[in-house]
């Protein structure tokens, strides 16, 4: 995909657009259908829920593209066209977190520990990353860390995967996301991130909940309180947005316009140098 600069080629337009865990700085990052995403949409809020730039990985080995220059153009350029825009760090961006206390705005982003969104119907969403609720990533920094290794060991035997299935004629498969469903561990640990993220919500007297974190696009009614995922832009490439009546829908980017996995992100040699 040409991720060259070039004016908002707005066709879809949303009253708010909540998207998370980019981990900007990574080879598994799409930065390409980001890019795609952030230049045809529009709206009066958007949410960046955790994740966006992966510091975990920028202290080991820097992979910065102008692609990754270009996502954080375009969301600069949605806050001066009038949008706000709020910034809730997560784990792998957990630098900035030191910074909630100063209450920043930088550059018409707000930096934010959490949010409560009204939708336009007048429901209260509780807006946060996840991670607080992630009893690995709270309580065993070793074992998330080894886990995020084997995620993206994962995402590299995918790669490879996806090679040999080209060459023989068939389409692209998921295999970090399949061997994801196969552990029941994993999808145990899913369903109590859910029902926490959801008792949380109630506690704090909202309808709703809308987080990352675990890269499992979702949205689904738990005891009451409506639960949503946003997804990540990694393997699924989602997104949630409300549309002007508060009507919520997960979009599947990549899915809607045809976009294909097995396509390599490439740095174009068209785009703004760094």
């Amino acid at each position: 995909m040409n991720v060259s600069p070039t004016p908002f080629e707005v066709r879809l337009r949303y009253r708010s657009v909540f998207i998370s865990d980019f981990h900007l700085g990574t080879r598994g990052c799409r930065s390409d259908f980001l890019i795609d995403f952030l230049r045809r949409v529009s709206c009066q809020h958007l949410f960046l829920v955790g994740d966006i730039i992966d510091g975990w990985r920028l202290r080991k080995s820097w992979h910065w593209d102008s692609a990754c220059d270009e996502v954080l153009r375009l969301i600069l350029r949605h806050a001066r066209a009038g949008t706000e825009v709020i910034y809730i760090p997560g784990n792998h961006d957990e630098m900035f977190r030191a910074w909630l206390p100063m209450g920043l705005e930088i550059a018409g982003i707000r930096l934010q520990a959490e949010a409560v969104h009204v939708t336009a119907d007048q429901r209260r969403f509780l807006v946060m990353h996840g991670d607080e609720f992630d009893s690995v990533v709270r309580y065993a920094r070793v074992i998330a860390l080894l886990g995020d290794w084997a995620y993206r060991a994962a995402l590299n035997a995918n790669t490879w995967f996806n090679a040999i299935r080209r060459r023989l004629g068939y389409p692209y498969w998921s295999l970090s996301a399949w061997l994801k469903r196969q552990v029941k561990g994993a999808v145990k640990a899913i369903d109590r991130f859910e029902v926490a993220l959801a008792g949380e919500a109630r506690r704090r007297g909202c309808e709703g909940v809308v987080c990352g974190h675990i890269h499992h696009a979702e949205m689904r009614d738990i005891n009451g309180v409506l639960y949503i995922n946003d997804g990540d832009w990694v393997e699924s490439c989602t997104a949630l947005v409300e549309h002007e009546d508060g009507r919520l829908e997960l979009l599947e980017w990549a899915t809607l316009n045809g976009f294909s996995f097995a396509t390599v992100r490439r740095e174009r040699a068209s785009c703004p140098t760094r």
